[in-house]
């Protein structure tokens, strides 16, 4: 029961109300004595709204809102920030190359910027929608007093305070746009140059993430907007039409270099199909005569000529010669109003694919003409249609997608359909595909679940970067009760049972033998591979593996001193610390990883050489030499790890020794923590 105000009306507010009902275009926002935000109204537009002739003042044609400049700033702000592995957590962790990473997805965009940067292939996201209550940040464009936070927001498994956006925020849109916009600066960046991303959105902030999409990749990269009837039968709760459909919009780093594909034929275009040759292959025939436009003789003369054809015989050849031989019937390209046309195939072609082709009455035009045997077998795949009405992108596909994995439909509601990704997957990624794919609105792990599936169909080798914000599930809803303490809980769930089910599904199980298991192999990469890569290696984001430590010159004590022997915060691992230093030299995290003890000190090494470490304290020579014998591109040791400077310094020495080629950068190469 709400109580009393006790207040008079703010007829102010109630005649900006009445004013926006008639221009809505000239309301705004704006901050109140108190720091807070209230609507009111831009009069130079009002003006303008009121007046036939051109009122003057400031204007240019721009998307923008309250909040894009801090957006911007955010977006290029640096962070102390690291990415802690979790084996414990993660599948096949020492040979998978998938990635699964927990944190807010503005921060790690950050920390993949120099191990992707121009790496990713392709990006889907599906963000949140913006309704009024699904979007949850770790943002905060808005809230500056603690009791408003209290009352909005809700924290994470780190106590860090979430947002949630409702549609009584005076900023609901304005956030959702600078959420969205720094994001998209960072994933730009990741892209490849034949990069695509696709972003699944619905009306609600469709024309406004078409404006934001078109700023940041430029609107000539805007590979089309899909039209993807989801819901046929249409959204029940619409008041006044129900909508059955969402956007996918696609948008190319450089719309000149990507490479796009198409579909397979449909079962309606097979049915078209239905001739059988004498080697049992399925043809259809299509008229050889061209239509459309330059479809008249004069249009293209080298097009025309005359096939002819002996019903007796059987024999059939195309010539230039206007002269009938005896017993032949001519043939010409005829359009329907009797003006002579022309071919799709020049003489050449003809003569060469001359089995390709059929002479056929048709009666309905009482002529003769000729058809051209298309074949099934290796014809070209379907350029997609911007109205996908597929079965395969219904959202029912998608809950019966997830309750096949054993999961209760209530767990995760409106789970996205496999064959949505996979078919933006077939769009940008070539067959037997060794692309990275990544999704920072993971949500229910389907796009994973897409990757490994259609790795599975096409023997492809394609990686996967999942990114989700650990958002706590509600402790009344059935996540919960389930025992899903949070959304990535139940993506990490869903990879281990979707990779399960296409092991078993693809007959790659441990039970095949050798030489089965062997025969799984990827012509494209060059690399053989027992069974679909379905494992993931699990990182959760965190605050930096080192101290800030900042003492003015008076308060340093011995205390403080022995305090700062070491600059690494307690509690980290050396397989923290390992995977630190590849974010910080902007390696990728899905490499082959290995650690051995050697004189009693653990040596990580990363790629066969591409890092080696030791985070051991007093490092014997031994070690630091069999090291530097295996020649690293990198080699990183703690700093505490040597009894005295001199130790440090013969380190860089035993480099040069055995690296006398690279003497010039083993400083650039060997590093301390």
């Amino acid at each position: 029961m709400e109580k009393m105000k006790l207040e008079t009306s703010d007829l102010t507010a109630q005649n900006i109300e009445k004013i926006g009902a008639l221009f809505p275009n000239c309301v705004t926002e704006t901050v109140d004595e108190n720091g807070k935000l209230k609507k009111a109204i831009n009069f130079d537009l009002l003006r303008q709204m009121l007046s036939s002739d051109v009122v003057e003042g400031d204007e240019a044609y721009e998307f923008t809102w309250v909040g894009k400049k801090a957006a911007i700033v955010e977006a290029n702000k640096p962070i102390r920030k690291t990415l802690r592995p979790c084996p414990e957590e993660s599948k096949d962790w020492d040979t998978t190359e998938n990635l699964y990473i927990e944190g807010d997805n503005l921060e790690v965009l950050k920390l993949l910027q120099e191990s992707y940067l121009g790496k990713v292939k392709m990006i889907y996201i599906d963000p949140p929608y913006n309704t009024g209550n699904d979007f949850i940040y770790a943002d905060n464009f808005m809230h500056s007093q603690e009791a408003e936070n209290e009352q909005m927001g809700m924290y994470d498994e780190d106590e860090n305070r979430l947002f949630k956006n409702t549609d009584t925020n005076g900023r609901f849109h304005s956030d959702w746009c600078s959420m969205m916009y720094s994001r998209l600066m960072l994933a730009r960046n990741l892209l490849s140059d034949d990069g695509v991303v696709f972003m699944s959105i619905d009306e609600n902030e469709a024309s406004n993430a078409k404006k934001i999409r078109e700023e940041i990749f430029g609107s000539a990269n805007c590979v089309g907007i899909v039209s993807n009837t989801n819901n046929p039968k249409g959204r029940s709760d619409d008041k006044h039409v129900a909508t059955a459909h969402e956007y996918i919009l696609i948008y190319a780093k450089n719309i000149n270099s990507i490479e796009w594909y198409g579909f397979e034929p449909t079962e309606e275009i097979i049915k078209r199909y239905n001739k059988v040759d004498n080697k049992g292959k399925r043809y259809r025939e299509i008229d050889l005569r061209k239509t459309g436009e330059n479809d008249l003789r004069e249009d293209r003369p080298n097009l025309f000529y005359y096939f002819y054809y002996n019903e007796n015989t059987g024999n059939f050849y195309p010539s230039r010669e206007k002269d009938i031989p005896k017993g032949y019937i001519q043939i010409k390209p005829q359009r329907e109003d009797g003006k002579e046309g022309n071919w799709r195939w020049g003489l050449a072609t003809a003569i060469k694919q001359i089995e390709d082709l059929v002479p056929k009455f048709m009666p309905t035009r009482k002529i003769w003409g000729i058809m051209q045997k298309d074949y099934l077998e290796g014809r070209a795949l379907v350029k997609p249609t911007s109205s996908w009405t597929f079965k395969d992108v219904n959202s029912e596909r998608g809950t019966e997608e997830f309750i096949g994995l054993g999961f209760d439909k209530r767990v995760f509601l409106k789970p996205k359909p496999v064959g949505t990704i996979e078919r933006c997957l077939r769009l940008c990624s070539a067959n037997n595909g060794n692309d990275i794919v990544m999704d920072f609105f993971s949500g229910s792990a389907t796009t994973a679940h897409a990757v490994m599936q259609l790795n599975a169909k096409d023997r492809g080798h394609r990686k996967f970067i999942m990114v989700q914000l650990p958002e706590p599930c509600d402790e009344k809803s059935e996540a919960y009760k389930a025992g899903y303490k949070n959304i990535c809980e139940i993506g990490k769930e869903r990879i281990r049972r979707a990779g399960e089910k296409i092991l078993k599904e693809c007959g790659a199980a441990d039970e095949r033998s050798e030489a089965e298991q062997l025969s799984f192999d990827n012509p494209t990469s060059g690399t053989t591979h027992s069974k679909p890569d379905v494992g993931f290696r699990v990182f959760k984001l965190d605050d930096s593996n080192m101290k800030d430590v900042y003492y003015s010159a008076e308060e340093y004590s011995q205390d403080t001193l022995d305090e700062m022997v070491s600059n690494i915060k307690e509690g980290r691992t050396a397989l923290d610390l390992f995977f630190g230093c590849l974010l910080d030299w902007g390696l990728p995290l899905s490499m082959p990883y290995h650690s051995e003890e050697i004189d009693g000190c653990t040596v990580h090494t990363y790629n066969d050489g591409d890092l080696i470490a030791c985070f051991d304290k007093n490092i014997p020579e031994s070690v630091v030499k069999e090291i530097a014998k295996r020649k690293p591109l990198r080699a990183v040791f703690r700093d505490a790890g040597f009894a005295d400077s001199p130790a440090k310094i013969n380190v860089f020495e035993i480099f040069k020794l055995y690296m006398p080629e690279d003497a010039d950068d083993i400083t650039k190469r060997v590093k301390v923590l």
